[in-house]
């Protein structure tokens, strides 16, 4: 299939956030790391992208039904090299985040698979990763 005819999976996806100034204090930050930053926002939206209007990633106010899903759930957000995965964890543990694995290479999961894995302010499971030697 030619690039120009390739679709992404997925359009977005979004966390129910309990706190949205505490959240996005802790994603501005971390994910700016990625080259991630806002993209759009409203009283009880944030959307994190690349490109103005297209957010791939969201926070929402939900602040009487926020639930976490459980073990087996995390988002992993694309990094574009090993030391921005360090920035990252580095970022996020300043930022209210918890550590939930480490920062470095993880065999484990494959021979390249650089990764840090955190647990931020709402208990959502995140990592940033790149599996390649960059």
């Amino acid at each position: 299939m030619a690039p120009e005819t390739l679709m992404t999976m997925l359009h977005h996806l979004s966390f129910a956030v309990t706190d949205l100034n505490r959240s996005a204090a802790f994603y501005d930050a971390a994910l700016a790391t990625l080259g991630y930053r806002r993209v759009w926002e409203d009283a009880i939206f944030i959307g994190y992208g690349v490109n103005e209007g297209a957010d791939i990633f969201a926070l929402k106010l939900r602040p009487e039904n926020a639930g976490v899903p459980g073990d087996g759930f995390h988002v992993a957000f694309a990094a574009p090299s090993r030391e921005a995965v360090l920035r990252f964890h580095e970022v996020a543990l300043a930022h209210g985040g918890t550590d939930n694995g480490g920062a470095g290479l993880h065999p484990d999961y494959g021979p390249d698979y650089f990764a840090a894995f955190i647990i931020d302010p709402d208990g959502y499971r995140i990592e940033a990763v790149i599996t390649c030697t960059q």
